[in-house]
Parts: C-alpha cells; sequence; structure tokens
C-alpha cells in the first residue's frame, strides 16, 4: 500500500487490484459496558475479540490492556496474559498500545520491549484531547497527550533494539511532518507505516479532503491507514479505500455498524469493512500476506 496521490491520478486501474490490510482496535481504554456491552476487559475477552476480528477479515488487532473490573491497565502480565491468549486462537498481527495521559514513558512502553509485539503504537506529537457534549454543554473528559520529542525519540530507540514496527499515530497534520529529524538521525527507516486519527477534538477534523492532505505529506513508498472516530468511522473508511489505503475498525473507535445499530462484537464491525473493500474491487489482505505487504 505505498500509493501516493500523485500515483492516484496516474494508475487510478491499479487501484481495484490492491488488498487492503485490515486493523481492529478491540477495547480502547475510554469506553466501557454502561455505553456499549460488547467492550472486552479481560484478557480472555480480548483474545476472543481478537479471534472473532481476525475471523471475520481483520489483520492486524490493536489492543489496549484493561483490568478484569474494565479500568485501563499497563501491567506487563496483563498484556503477556493477553497475547498468550491471543496467540492460542489465531495468527493475527499484534499491534500493542502505547499511548496513555499522565503515565510516564517507560511504563507506557515495557509491555512492548518486554513482549516484542509485531507492531507497536507510537504517538507522533502532543495535542489536546477531548470529548465535548453538546447536549450538556461541557466536556466528557478534557486531556493533555504529551508526547514530546524526547519521548518519540525514547520510544523509536526501543522499538528498534527489540525489532518492533513502530506504527506512526498522526492526530493532525503537524504529527506527520514530526517524523523527519527522526528519519534524518537513523532512527526509523522506510518503509514508514503512518495511521491518521481523524475526529478526534483536538485534533484534525474526519474530512477527505484533509486525509488527502495528510497522505500527500508523507515519503514515498510509505504504508498508511485510517482511523475515523465515531460516526465518522464509515465515511473515511471508504474514502481511505478510494485512495488505496490500509483500514481501521474496531470498538475503541466506533461502536456502530449503521445508525442507531450498535456492533455486538468487533467481528461486526470488521465483517461491513470487508464488504466496503470487496464492493470498490479490492480484497482484505490475510495476516500472512499482510506481513508481506508491511515488511514485517
Amino acid at each position: 500500500m505505498s500509493l501516493n496521490i500523485q500515483s492516484l491520478s496516474q494508475k487510478p486501474e491499479a487501484l481495484l487490484s490492491e488488498e487492503v490490510v485490515i486493523t481492529c482496535a478491540l477495547t480502547g481504554v475510554a469506553a466501557n459496558r454502561d455505553q456499549c456491552p460488547a467492550i472486552p476487559y479481560t484478557p480472555v475477552e480480548i483474545a476472543e475479540e481478537a479471534r472473532r476480528a481476525c475471523e471475520a477479515g481483520a489483520a492486524v488487532v490493536h489492543i489496549h490492556a484493561r483490568e478484569d473490573d474494565g479500568r485501563p491497565s499497563h501491567r506487563l502480565n496483563v498484556y503477556r496474559a493477553i497475547l498468550e491468549e491471543t496467540r492460542k486462537r489465531c495468527d493475527v498481527i499484534v499491534n500493542f498500545s502505547t499511548g496513555a495521559v499522565d503515565v510516564p514513558p517507560e511504563e507506557r512502553i515495557k509491555h512492548v520491549t518486554e513482549l516484542d509485539p509485531e507492531i507497536g503504537a507510537l504517538n507522533m506529537g502532543s495535542m489536546n484531547y477531548a470529548k465535548y457534549s453538546k447536549s450538556r454543554k461541557e466536556f466528557v473528559f478534557n486531556w493533555v497527550f504529551e508526547n514530546s520529542f524526547d519521548t518519540i525519540r525514547f520510544y523509536l530507540e526501543a522499538m528498534s533494539k527489540n525489532g518492533v514496527r513502530p506504527e506512526l499515530e498522526c492526530f493532525d497534520t503537524g504529527h506527520v511532518h514530526n517524523v523527519q529529524p527522526f528519519l534524518d538521525m537513523g532512527l526509523i527507516a522506510p518503509p514508514l507505516q503512518f495511521s491518521f486519527i481523524m475526529g478526534v477534538l483536538g485534533g484534525i477534523p474526519a474530512t477527505a479532503k484533509n486525509l488527502s492532505n495528510q497522505v500527500e505529506q508523507i515519503p514515498n513508498g510509505s504504508h498508511w491507514e485510517v482511523i475515523g472516530i465515531s460516526h465518522m468511522q464509515w465515511a473515511m473508511i471508504s474514502a481511505a479505500l478510494s485512495m488505496g489505503g490500509n483500514i481501521r475498525v474496531g470498538l475503541e473507535d466506533n461502536f456502530y455498524v449503521a445508525p442507531g445499530v450498535m456492533a455486538e462484537s468487533n467481528g461486526d464491525l470488521v465483517e461491513k469493512a470487508v464488504r466496503m473493500t470487496r464492493d470498490i474491487g479490492r480484497e482484505p489482505a490475510s495476516p500472512a500476506r499482510a506481513r508481506e505487504i508491511l515488511g514485517l
């Protein structure tokens, strides 16, 4: 998946034969079962959701750990149990998150360096990170998400040492360009793997025009996927599929397969993503094929 905007205009027919790497974000940290009963908490529940997602057509699962009561967890043993339970069930590619608020960088990455997942999510800049309720006229949550250049460098060095592929998560336009000094230092090398998170309050709005702008900035030969938040998920997936990109769905980002129709599992969301992929003549990549495409 190395197309850029220029190549799309020159060879549009090449789009329709390309495979799509579908990622499923299984649980996140913010949502709970009062909002969506299908959100998994325990290692076994998360692993079962990984299996459902993989069987539905996802090649990658993006994982945050939870305590059994649903609270976010950064405990190494919890991540280890999730990885072991997932490996018992399927050969899906595992992507562990390093995202957190008010958690030391060393704790945010320990499960990546100790357990060596194939991919580690790496946030590429600091930002305000919030959710606002128009009906209540107040913020549901309102955080400052710190990812300084020193923090990014620390994560890149740790991932490189352990052979973990960094997934460069970009919540805003400037985050894409933040990779440049690390390329110059030799701390990261092509092919790069970008994720464009769109629709978070504090980050870039979820529009096809903004997605096009993000894609135009990345180095030639890079892989990229879109992550549309909440009700904008399906519109952004549609845009990414038409532009040659990869896609992410999952209960971390969105609960609904259609307006008013809540997913009963992550598998429901992946099934819709697969249908959309095939509707435009593309095919979901298997985990084995995704490893080849991404160079893992």
